[in-house]
């Protein structure tokens, strides 16, 4: 197989047709056009649904695609640690974060590492999503409390707990339902179950309101709309200044933040120094630190 019109068809399958990745490497469409047509000769196999306006993988293009981007990432790579070996790390790193982490804490951060990395090009966009690293190109993704994947492997980082939180100014009723403010849609009445100074306490509470991020409804809730489970890290500079209540602490597993890279994938000098870099931002990972932090 020749290699080189197999890393042509990777070029044209990651950026989803052949202008676009012309475009992006400078390269001929033409060119990349011809070594496509020869690789699907060789294999006697057609990679790609040619439409009128759409290119699309078809079922063995895609799992060529899947099979082999992840082995020529690691030979590049491989090339690159050797050539730049005592030198700096270099090249073009890109991130996903999930958005409340980007909102408070990824802009600092990422100017940072780019001050401390001047020959890496950093690109971080927002997802709650679990983006696909492989058909996405991206070498590092975030994420909160990620279920168990036997193609990922990373490190935690940073730790957080949910609280109930609310305005001094709110009523708290052991009888009726209290308003709550949470994100996403608004769903039926709810029993919230709490860890008190007191014991264990289970609150009644009504959604009136719900919101699409998780600083909507903190500031909702600032403004007495009602109470709300949120990240103590969002929310403790409130509960010091008094302008938030701590009711409680939410009872259920706390809330960790990851960061992943493609189990089969060389560990780049690049990701490694943006995980030595968070170690170095959050040495002790607690919600009190993200805080501290996000304050700035």
């Amino acid at each position: 197989m020749d290699l080189l019109a197999l890393a042509d068809f990777n070029l044209v399958a990651r950026h989803g047709g052949f202008g676009k990745a012309a475009r992006a490497a400078a390269r001929p469409k033409a060119t990349l056009s011809r070594r496509v047509a020869e690789l699907e000769a060789s294999l006697d196999v057609r990679l790609f649904e040619r439409g009128a306006r759409a290119l699309k993988l078809t079922e063995e293009g895609r799992a060529l695609f899947e099979r082999t981007a992840i082995l020529l990432t690691e030979l590049d790579e491989t090339a690159a640690a050797i050539t730049s070996r005592g030198h700096a790390p270099r090249g073009r790193l890109r991130i996903s974060a999930p958005l409340l982490f980007s909102q408070i804490a990824m802009g600092r951060i990422a100017a940072g590492f780019a001050i401390k990395f001047p020959e890496i090009r950093l690109e971080v966009t927002t997802e709650d999503r679990a983006v696909d690293m492989v058909e996405e190109a991206y070498d590092l993704v975030i994420r909160v409390n990620p279920a168990p994947d036997d193609a990922l492997v990373g490190r935690a980082f940073l730790q957080d707990r949910l609280v109930a939180v609310a305005s001094p100014d709110l009523p708290r009723s052991a009888d009726t339902p209290v308003p709550a403010v949470v994100r996403g849609a608004i769903g039926q009445r709810q029993t919230w179950e709490l860890a008190t100074a007191s014991g264990k306490a289970n609150l009644q509470v009504d959604p009136i309101l719900g919101l699409s991020s998780l600083v909507m409804v903190r500031d909702a809730v600032r403004a007495g709309a009602g109470v709300a489970r949120l990240p103590l890290s969002l929310v403790s500079h409130d509960l010091l200044a008094g302008t938030l209540v701590h009711w409680g602490d939410v009872e259920g597993p706390g809330t960790a933040l990851w960061a992943l890279y493609p189990s089969r994938r060389l560990l780049s000098a690049r990701v490694s120094a943006f995980l030595d870099h968070l170690k170095e931002t959050f040495p002790k990972g607690t919600p009190e630190e993200l805080a501290a932090y996000s304050a700035w």
